[in-house]
């Protein structure tokens, strides 16, 4: 039996025992049924009221549902990051990265409305969408309760909230040798609830292919998820709440055969690029507690405690990377994050509703770099004796923030919701900013509304990707950086428009348009820079970004479709930290102009359809970009890319077995060859082409409700 068979036989046993356990744990037959529902009805009237802690006032909103989630390519088993591909104005990258209007990461992630802590990961998905009941993606001038990350926020409400007794397994196998198994399992217990679900993953595609071909080689990947949320209502109608996620994450670095080493001493036999063995581990853990007061409270509020811990060991290849970069570093990093949130709501009149909260973190970051190198003698030519140059370094941050809004209505066709927040940073500096915050939504008349919003947003750089360079120690070495700028990273500051508008043609169809625009002062971007694939921030001394986003919608019963244009455009001028990564020619050049950031794409396009043909649902999706920027400060952009994706799926009454839910897909159908990166542009690494077309089938078995 092969290791996939084993974890999936595991997967499949563990399921049916926590099921059978979740089956135990129901109240006894002779328990009052009406204490239950009142128990299921306080749960839903907390969720209700937990939503109205964060009102979406002027903001652009994009949902998907548990049907928008199981129409998708993979159904739940799409990673999150090409989930929020089907959202407008979100941009594909490699690397699993994704831009929402022209911003480089920047993006929020919450849980149930708790901010989880962002992570070094670069390749793995420390979130999986299986757990979700609805992903929510909000862009635009945010309200105030939003802060740091404000390129958009993806807000997601789990599944374990509704009271469900049941249990799903799931396999999966497929193209590049991929084979995926997981387990759900979500019930109660009197006014317990509770969801948990773990997941497998391994193939031969871990990360994109450097090269045009079907396949990569020493592209294996091994991935492990979990995930679990536990919920008690309380006598007083209050609820506390547990959850806790973890990823485990290894990674092979592809290769590409036939490259030209440029440290190979004398004499010495060079090394071959196809057998280079580069490997990088990524791994994420959080927790949360919170405690949600009673919905009938005049001050209703939630107070949440969290915990994150991240790491990322990249392991090189010791000779091969001396011989091709003249440099072979093994990088280490973790980051620890700790803090609170509390968010509360009192609705004053009928007209006021004010809100208030605050955020406070600490943070500890340690970063490791091990690297031999070769020095160099005074003409400037290599040294073939290896050094080893050990550069350690660590540092924290504390960030602090509080906010205050009253939502008004003066009439019932007009809200407007407007506020601040005051946010402090102390970390490589100390920086602060009072953000003004202003939203409206005019309901112009039964199926029209206009929402215009803005926003001055501070955006403390990212800690966990922060290193600390000693410079001085690759001096005089083949490690040695382009140039000696050190600047450290600023904290982001724009102001931001945005007004949008949102038809409904008929009970069916949504209709809306959106655009924004946003001045920026000290743009934050990253970059890869040197083997490892981690990327390192720097900023713009300033930005301007502009889009324009159509969306629409259709939906009846099963059936449904969905179309997304956007056109945008993100530039910068003078690079004004981390100038060491960057050439004096660069940096002169980008100092005078404004250039196309490196992710910059003008025209991103998505849309799909799914329809219920006689117990068979057949979804249909395709991706459109007209291509991220390459060559001399991004002056030129790659050739655009059309990917279409097709997905069959029934569920089949086997016998012995029960309901089995059947399922093929096809990613890239067409299995057109296109290029995410060719290695050229500012701040860009290595080359990336899409995956060519892939084959997957899924089997699925579902128990109880």
């Amino acid at each position: 039996m092969s290791q996939f068979h084993r974890v999936a036989a595991r997967a499949a046993i563990a399921a049916i025992v926590l099921y059978g356990r979740a089956t135990l744990a129901e109240p006894a037959a002779d328990a009052d049924p009406s204490v239950i529902t009142e128990i299921q009805v306080t749960a839903r009237r907390l969720d209700a009221a937990r939503n109205g802690l964060m009102p979406e006032t002027g903001t652009s909103v994009y949902r998907l549902g548990a049907d928008e989630l199981k129409n998708l390519p993979l159904g739940e088993a799409t990673p999150l990051n090409d989930v929020l591909l089907r959202a407008p104005g979100v941009t594909q990258d490699s690397f699993g990265q994704l831009h929402i209007r022209g911003d480089h990461a920047n993006v929020q992630y919450r849980i149930n409305d708790v901010v989880i802590p962002e992570s070094i990961a670069l390749f793995g998905q420390a979130l999986n969408p299986r757990f979700a009941s609805e992903i929510r993606l909000l862009t635009g001038a945010l309200p105030a309760q939003y802060g740091y990350r404000t390129a958009g926020v993806v807000d997601i409400h789990t599944k374990g909230s509704e009271y469900a007794e049941g249990g799903a397994i799931d396999l999966l196998d497929g193209s590049a040798a991929h084979r995926e198994a997981s387990a759900e399992v979500s019930g109660h217990a009197s006014a317990l609830s509770y969801y948990a679900t773990v997941g497998y993953l391994r193939n031969d595609l871990g990360i994109e292919n450097p090269l045009p071909t079907v396949g990569a080689r020493h592209d294996h990947t091994e991935q492990w998820n979990g995930f679990g949320y536990l919920a008690y209502v309380l006598a007083n109608e209050s609820r506390v709440a547990l959850m806790g996620g973890a990823s485990d994450d290894a990674f092979q670095i592809p290769v590409v055969p036939g490259s030209v080493p440029g440290f190979v001493a004398p004499g010495a036999t060079a090394p071959e690029s196809a057998a280079l063995d580069q490997r990088q581990h990524e791994g994420n853990r959080f927790a949360i507690l919170s405690y949600e007061n009673a919905p009938s409270a005049p001050l209703h509020y939630q107070v949440a405690l969290y915990d994150r811990y991240t790491d990322v060991h990249y392991r090189p290849d010791a000779m091969g990377d001396l011989a091709f970069t003249g440099a072979s570093g093994e990088v280490l990093r973790d980051n620890t994050r700790w803090g609170v949130q509390a968010d509360a709501s009192l609705k004053l009149t009928s007209a006021h509703t004010v809100r208030v909260g605050l955020t406070w973190n600490e943070e500890h970051a340690n970063s490791r770099v091990n690297t031999t190198l070769y020095p160099l003698d005074a003409a400037g030519n290599v040294v073939y004796t290896p050094v080893l140059v050990v550069d350690d370094s660590a540092d924290g941050a504390r960030l602090a923030g509080v906010y205050a809004q009253d939502e008004w209505h003066p009439t019932d066709a007009l809200t407007v919701n407007f506020g601040a927040r005051y946010d402090r940073y102390d970390g490589l500096m100390r920086e602060e900013q009072l953000s003004p915050r202003l939203g409206l939504v005019w309901e112009i008349g039964p199926r029209l509304s206009l929402h215009a919003g803005y926003a001055d947003y501070f955006t403390p750089p990212p800690t966990e990707k922060i290193r600390v360079e000693s410079l001085s120690l690759y001096t005089g070495t083949t490690a040695a950086p382009p140039s000696t700028g050190n600047t450290p990273v600023h904290s982001e500051r724009s102001r931001y428009w945005d007004v949008g508008v949102l038809g409904h043609l008929s009970p069916a169809v949504t209709l809306g348009v959106d655009g924004y625009f946003r001045t920026v002062r000290f743009l934050g971007d990253e970059g890869q820079f040197g083997p490892a694939v981690i990327f390192a921030p720097f900023n713009y001394a300033d930005g301007r970004i502009w889009g324009v986003e159509l969306t629409t919608g259709w939906h009846v019963d099963a059936n449904s479709s969905y179309l997304n244009v956007a056109y945008g455009s993100a530039r910068g001028r003078d690079i004004v930290s981390g100038q060491y990564n960057f050439s004096p020619d660069e940096l002169a050049a980008i100092a005078t102009r404004y250039i196309p950031l490196d992710h910059d794409q003008t025209w991103t396009v998505s849309g799909g359809v799914a329809r219920a043909i006689r117990g068979t649902t057949i979804s249909l999706d395709g991706l459109f970009g007209s291509g991220l920027r390459r060559g001399y400060l991004n002056a030129d952009h790659l050739p655009s890319y059309l990917t279409l994706n097709l997905a069959v799926r029934r569920t089949l009454d086997v016998p012995g077995l029960g309901p089995i839910e059947a399922s093929v897909s096809m990613l890239n159908l067409l299995d057109r060859i296109y290029e995410l990166r060719d290695g050229s542009g500012v701040g860009v690494g290595a080359p990336q082409w899409g995956a060519r077309r892939t084959i997957y089938v899924g089997l699925g078995r579902h128990f109880g409700g």
